[in-house]
């Protein structure tokens, strides 16, 4: 089933609203938590600097100590007691509790590293519980009073050890952002270190639950989700209404104008004029107008043209049957000339050809024999060898030589002929009763003669100029003898030039070939063989000339 345009189009646009909904709230979301992400990490190190700032230097160095001897000692309970009994501890731990509930921190803690644990780690003994580099000085935990007393110890988690020992040795706050999981749902945590005479004295951690930032991000989402998909709806209607306004419609206009023009028989659109879009479409629109008009246009040309071509085929199918009429084609031509077997074929390359053979008598006892071929193909030519055959037998039926009928005929063609054509021809006037035969040639092909009992054998005469040539012109006469049972072909060029695909040409040889095979046989069965061949020969190859032949057997009686 075809989809219309509109539904394609619509499709395509919800598809890339929603891709870009979808990367607009996944970029702004992403954003957005990033940027709190950096408020609570700042807010932690800064709530950690604070922090730092409760201890006096003296402070700092003591209880660092102390807390580093008491983690040491089998029984530390006294210095304990010692320390947070101190009124000046007492003050710095609640001022870290304020501290805490002010920035609604989960946990604000004081702690010293031993080095030589921090160094020795390994993956049993942190995983075991028993590595514990954190000497802690303070822990005000939001849910119980001490998590961790003066002097406890602690461990880090894996992810923290190369921050916390790069801070311990570069006195610098880590770069990158600490969030864990405290059990209470996830921190963001500061490690910052306390630096005195460029060593790092104790470190001061914070601990800032990340729920406010999670509920202040689903809020966002939920906001910005809801305006995205606003925004989203609003731009995908209004580009909807104006693709279907400025593109749909006037294609769906075009597309129906022109299955009008098919089904009201060729009727040109003239609402294709009226699409002004300035783009492809009115492009198309105009394409689609002049198409229209070619079409008719061609559809009118076509139709002259057709009746044009119609009628010249018939009148060539009138010229080429007239053209076949003027040629003896009944055979045998004289039934009570019982000692001659005469037939002839022509087949012309076009509607009509140049080609003509002709044979007639003179009288009882004397024949007229004649093979020509016209310069050129076609009407021209058709034209040309009416002429020169009427002219040839008018000639010959008031003179007797072949050399006086060619001389006439031929300053009778140069009398006007603007187009310079010309004609081969080969003329004879046979002696029936004797066989002997007087002929000239102009131009034309060699004959061929076969003898009482042998084969054909080519008869190289003398060659004289072809008619129409020039005036003035002589000629020279020969003589053959065709006896008993001998037989004479005559042919025009068609016939040995007939060529195959691969341009060879039949050649006389094989013309020699092809009537040898059965040079007995009557002259129809002659004509009919030669043709045979020269079809094999020359296969599907189009045929360039015309192919015309004559052969005159005297039979012996």
């Amino acid at each position: 089933m075809k989809r219309r345009l509109a539904i394609k189009f619509n499709s395509i646009l919800i598809l890339m609203g929603v891709l870009i909904f979808l990367v607009t709230v996944g970029i702004g979301g992403y954003e957005y938590y990033q940027s709190i992400v950096n408020l609570y990490n700042e807010q932690a190190y800064q709530t950690a600097a604070m922090a730092s700032t409760f201890f006096s230097d003296e402070q700092l160095y003591d209880w660092s100590e102390t807390a580093f001897e008491v983690s040491k000692m089998e029984d530390p309970s006294g210095e304990i007691q010692k320390v947070t009994e101190d009124p000046e501890y007492v003050e710095i731990l609640d001022h870290i509790r304020d501290l805490r509930d002010s920035v609604d921190a989960n946990d604000i803690f004081v702690f010293v590293v031993d080095t030589e644990v921090l160094n020795n780690y390994t993956v049993e003994a942190h995983d075991a519980g028993t590595w514990r580099p954190m000497i802690y000085l303070a822990d005000c935990y939001r849910e119980s009073e001490y998590d961790f007393l003066f002097g406890d110890t602690g461990k880090v988690a894996y992810d923290y050890i190369g921050l916390m020992d790069k801070a311990i040795k570069t006195g610098e706050k880590p770069t990158e952002k600490i969030i864990s999981d405290g059990g209470f749902g996830n921190n963001i945590s500061a490690m910052y270190p306390v630096v005195r005479d460029g060593k790092t004295v104790l470190m001061v951690g914070v601990e800032i639950p990340m729920v406010l930032l999670e509920r202040d991000l689903k809020v966002f989402m939920i906001v910005t989700l809801i305006a995205a998909a606003i925004a989203t709806a609003i731009l995908l209607l209004i580009t909807s209404v104006h693709f279907a306004r400025s593109i749909i419609s006037p294609i769906k206009m075009i597309s129906s104008e022109a299955g009008n023009f098919i089904e009201n028989e060729n009727q040109i659109s003239e609402k294709l004029k009226t699409v002004k879009t300035k783009d492809e479409i009115q492009t198309l629109s105009e394409a689609l107008l002049k198409m229209e008009i070619g079409i008719n246009e061609y559809i009118d040309n076509l139709t002259r043209v057709t009746a044009e071509k119609e009628r010249i085929g018939a009148e060539l199918n009138i010229a080429t049957q007239i053209q076949a009429d003027m040629l003896p084609c009944i055979f045998p031509p004289f039934p009570e000339k019982k000692e001659l077997d005469i037939y002839a074929s022509m087949t012309p390359a076009k509607e009509v050809g140049g080609d003509f053979y002709d044979f007639f008598l003179l009288d009882d006892d004397h024949l007229a024999l004649v093979m020509a071929d016209v310069s050129g193909k076609g009407v021209p030519a058709a034209l040309f060898m009416v002429i020169s055959k009427t002219l040839i037998k008018d000639q010959a039926q008031s003179c007797r030589s072949p050399k006086t009928i060619l001389e006439t005929v031929n300053n009778q063609l140069n009398e006007s002929n603007a187009q310079s054509m010309f004609v081969t021809v080969w003329l004879g006037i046979m002696e029936i009763s004797t066989g002997k035969l007087v002929a000239a040639n102009a131009g034309h092909e060699y004959p061929l003669l076969k003898g009482a009992d042998g084969g054909f054998e080519l008869i190289k005469d003398k060659h004289g100029m072809v008619l129409g040539a020039m005036e003035d012109l002589k000629y020279k006469e020969y003589e053959l003898e065709v006896p008993e049972n001998g037989c004479l072909f005559l042919y025009t060029d068609g016939v040995p030039e007939a060529t195959d695909d691969q341009n060879n040409m039949f050649g006389t040889d094989r013309l020699l070939e092809a009537l040898n095979e059965d040079p007995g046989a009557d002259s129809t069965t002659l004509l009919k063989n030669v043709k045979k061949k020269v079809d094999e020969f020359v296969g599907g190859a189009p045929q360039f000339d015309d192919l015309t032949m004559l052969a005159v057997r005297r039979v012996k009686i």
